[in-house]
Formats: C-alpha cells, structure tokens, sequence
C-alpha cells in the first residue's frame, strides 16, 4: 500500500465550532488547530461524527476541510471525512477533495440503510476505485446500527487504496485485525477509554474526542507505551477514564464543546 501516509499515536476527531447562529465559526476553528498543532497532535480528522458531518451540508463540509487544510498550512497532516449512508455521495464528497491537500479520508459505514455484508463490501470497493485518496473505513455500530465484520474488513483490505480502519466495536475484533492484516494496513480504536488496551494489542493509534481537553495525559499514555512502561501508560488510564465517561455522558460532541466552552475556546 505505497499510498498509505505514516499516521500513528494521538489523532483528534475535531469539533466544528459553530455561532449564536448556528453557522460555522471560522475563527475558532483556526485557533483550534493552532493549539493542535502547538500541543502536538499527530494528525486532525475534520468533520468526522465529532464534526457533526451528519447535520452540516457537502457544502459546508468541504469548506470545513478546505479551511483546516489552510489553518494547518502543511504542519499537522489533515484526514477528511467524507463518509455518506448514499455511495454516490460519499464517492462526490470524495472527488470534490483531490488535490486539496488532506493525506487521506475518513469514511464511515453507511447509516440507516443497513446494508448487507456484500453491500457494505461492494459500497467500500465502489469508492476506492473512484477515490485518487487514500481511505480509512470508519466501523462505528453504535452510530450506525450496522457492523463491519472483521472477515469484511480484511477483504477490503486488500485494496491499496483503503489503508485502515478507525474500529469503534470491541477489542477481540482489534486483536484479530491486528493478527490478520496486511502488514501496513492501519488500525486506530475510535474509542477513548480503551486506547491503552488497543495500543497494548498493537493498533497503531487512537482518533479521539478526548483529546481535545485532555491531550496532555493521552500523549503521555501513547509515550510510555511506546517505550514499554506499561505500568506508567496503565496509571494514567486509570486517571484518564472518568474523563472519557464524562465526555460520553450524553451524545458527543456535546460535552466536550462544553467544556472547551469552559476552557476559553469558543465552540458554541
């Protein structure tokens, strides 16, 4: 998969921060990825589900994407999401992308219409054959109500151009990946609370809410990892999961536009 950019660690779902009018604000979402960028994050995923892409218009998407692409001027690689329940749309979102400077997109398995597993497959293999970008399949059943299987997956896995998966179901279904990929297939969990359990597996990364408020234990956690202190990285999950409970509490994104409301940043 010569196509697949070296995306690992500590990647932010960022939120779209939004005016009294519920139009986007540009200029809070240039100061949140600014402080992305400062603090280290290793990637951004613009309008993912934290993105609120569901509820935003293409239009409003793309300018989105093409916005934080410009704030990140080349510093802090940008993945779009460009996922859609219509696979003509999501293959429009897609195109409409090329050449706009992301390293790759985020797509989500459709929703509402509860697609086979041969359908979710043909979906998947429509778009990467349209796609000139990388893809990484986004599995969220809790979202969507509909599962990618693990046997699914590794057959579209085999396509150069779908280069992970962001794998919001449990950690058996990560161990298998891990066990059973190609060797540069990537896997991030989608979930905050079990991002030492996944890392400790050997996914590769975490695409996470929770690092937008707390970025600086998340870090830390994917550092020690890293250098094997398992007893360290164990400590500061302990201390990590209340956090994550509370920014779950009710639908996400909006606790944490809560609290970075608190924090100064003013994400409506």
């Amino acid at each position: 998969m010569s196509n697949a950019p070296l995306l690992q660690g500590s990647i932010v779902a960022l939120v779209t921060p939004m005016n009294n009018h519920g139009e986007v604000d540009f200029e809070n979402l240039k100061q949140l990825v600014e402080y992305h960028v400062q603090a280290g994050t290793d990637a951004i995923v613009s309008v993912g589900t934290t993105g609120e892409s569901a509820t935003l218009s293409i239009e409003e998407n793309v300018k989105v994407i093409l916005k934080t692409v410009e704030f990140a001027a080349g510093r802090i690689p940008v993945i779009a999401g460009t996922g859609a329940n219509a696979t003509s749309e999501a293959v429009t979102m897609t195109k409409l992308l090329n050449n706009s400077g992301i390293v790759g997109c985020l797509s989500v398995v459709p929703y509402y219409n509860k697609p086979t597993q041969e359908g979710l497959y043909q979906h998947f293999m429509t778009l990467a054959d349209a796609s000139d970008l990388p893809i990484i399949i986004y599995n969220i059943p809790g979202r969507v109500v509909t599962t990618l299987e693990t046997d699914t997956m590794l057959r579209l896995a085999q396509h150069p151009n779908i280069i992970g998966v962001k794998e919001c179901t449990n950690l058996d279904n990560i161990a298998y990946l891990v066990d059973n990929k190609p060797d540069d297939f990537l896997i991030f969990t989608g979930e905050d609370g079990e991002a030492f359990h996944a890392l400790s597996l050997g996914a590769d990364g975490v695409i996470s809410v929770a690092s937008h408020t707390n970025g600086d234990e998340l870090f830390a956690m994917v550092e020690a990892i890293e250098k094997s202190d398992i007893k360290k990285a164990a400590g500061i999950q302990r201390q990590f999961l209340p956090k994550v409970h509370a920014l779950f509490s009710v639908a996400s994104p909006a606790p944490v536009k809560a609290v970075l409301n608190h924090q100064g940043f003013d994400a409506g």
